[in-house]
């Protein structure tokens, strides 16, 4: 039987153990209640809430809680920065703290043991806060003297920079902003730094709170829904924004050996790759995204044949859906189609967060051993090569590797295999 803290290889690299996961969005403000949510088939979507930003558009979003500062956010803050005040940073930045401090807990890791060892912290995000400015420049370029606050958040918005002057730690650092696939490509970043020595443990993911311009960009683009979004759906007609943060803690074996820790699960692999096709939809036959499924399947060392479950990126429009499972029925085996399904259902889609939230819920899934359908999505477009599991459905998983995979605009395509611990 596999031992979780055992050191087992891919191919010449060790894989990256799993130990902790954090959640913050919509659909909860910490991983069960992420996990309530999809087994419910719970919507909260919903008007823009006047204390995110004032519009006269009719289009939903899925706003996360409006104190996004957890209690275990609160006591990590408590023993790392005593003296901090959550005003002084973006929600954003307070996003990524909750879901992180979420995951150190369930990894067992506390501040002494972060502080001795090399850290990387690794996010991906779109636009972090850098959009909420809109009345500060307006009042500048008016002759005003409006207040800083604005210019301060948009000088701390390097959320891996906040990050570590929160916790006190050292280490590598970045935040990667490649659109809806920023979360996904930071954790393979991360893998990558543990697997090169750079770090022992790192927190990655991906952090992105609601604004004005990015609403109104979706809209101006005709991609948002007027209702709850439809993944998959015959009926679907676009997309909701959400907000949120989720984040995963990966260590290296020598760490968890040293530690005998619990073990969730490990990054099998991780893949990347651009079509170059448009600056805001697919190529139609999700070239990019085949690509990028070899090279993430490659890096694992395994054939598409073990794929348990596909966490697809499945936003609700027209374009995104088809190519997805386009790419999907060139890739898949056709008699051992996996479940495909869609988790923004019940989060609605958080952008740079995205790829950091259904990693997690990639995980979980494949722990727990069953998958829901896709949540608002009860008649499958016919027109697909391949039938995504619908809202009334669930399956049980004959395996324990998944795919969790993100597209984003300017033709980025990123994909990890996640394998759940036995």
């Amino acid at each position: 039987m596999r031992q979780d803290s055992r050191s087992e290889r891919v191919g010449t690299r060790e894989r990256v153990a799993v130990t902790g996961l954090g959640s913050i969005s919509a659909a909860g403000k910490d991983v069960p209640e992420l996990l309530a949510s999809l087994a419910a088939r719970r919507v909260r979507s919903g008007p823009v809430p006047p204390w995110l930003f004032t519009t006269a558009l009719k289009y939903p979003v899925f706003a996360g809680p409006r104190e996004v500062v957890t209690s275990t956010a609160r006591f990590l803050l408590d023993q790392a920065a005593p003296h901090f005040l959550p005003e002084t940073v973006s929600r954003t930045v307070l996003l990524a703290l909750s879901a992180t401090a979420e995951g150190l807990a369930q990894a067992g890791v506390d501040l002494a043991l972060l502080r001795s060892c090399r850290v990387g912290i690794a996010f991906g995000t779109t636009v972090g806060c850098t959009f909420h400015n809109e009345e500060y420049y307006n009042a500048w370029r008016h002759g005003l003297q409006p207040d800083l606050q604005p210019v301060r958040y948009f000088l701390g918005a390097n959320l891996a920079a906040a990050l570590h002057a929160i916790l006190g730690t050292r280490g590598p650092a970045a935040v990667v902003t490649n659109a809806c696939a920023s979360g996904t490509d930071a954790i393979g970043l991360a893998r990558d730094w543990l697997n090169s020595g750079q770090c022992d443990i790192a927190i990655a993911g991906g952090a992105d709170e609601l604004s004005r311009v990015a609403y109104n960009g979706f809209v101006s683009l005709m991609l948002a829904d007027t209702a709850p979004c439809r993944p998959f759906s015959d009926d679907r007609q676009g997309l909701n924004l959400g907000e949120g943060s989720g984040v995963i803690i990966l260590e290296s074996a020598a760490l968890l050996s040293r530690r005998k820790h619990h073990c969730l699960g490990w990054v099998r692999g991780y893949g990347a790759a651009s079509d170059a096709w448009h600056p805001t939809a697919p190529h139609p036959e999700g070239r990019g995204l085949k690509d990028a499924l070899a090279i993430a399947l490659a890096d694992a060392d395994i054939e598409a044949s073990a794929i348990s479950f596909v966490n697809a990126h499945g936003t609700g429009t027209k374009a995104n859906d088809l190519a997805e499972t386009t790419a999907l029925k060139d890739f898949l085996p056709e008699h051992l189609c996996p479940p495909v399904v869609s988790t923004k259902g019940i989060t609605g889609h958080t952008l740079g967060a995205a790829g950091g939230i259904e990693a997690v819920l990639t995980l979980m899934a494949l722990r727990a051993g069953i998958i829901p359908g896709t949540v608002g999505c009860h008649n499958p477009d016919p027109g697909f090569p391949i039938r995504p599991l619908p809202e009334p459905e669930q399956q049980s998983l004959n395996g324990r590797i998944g795919i969790s995979q993100s597209l984003a605009f300017g033709g980025g395509n990123a994909v990890l295999v996640l394998e759940a611990a036995l």
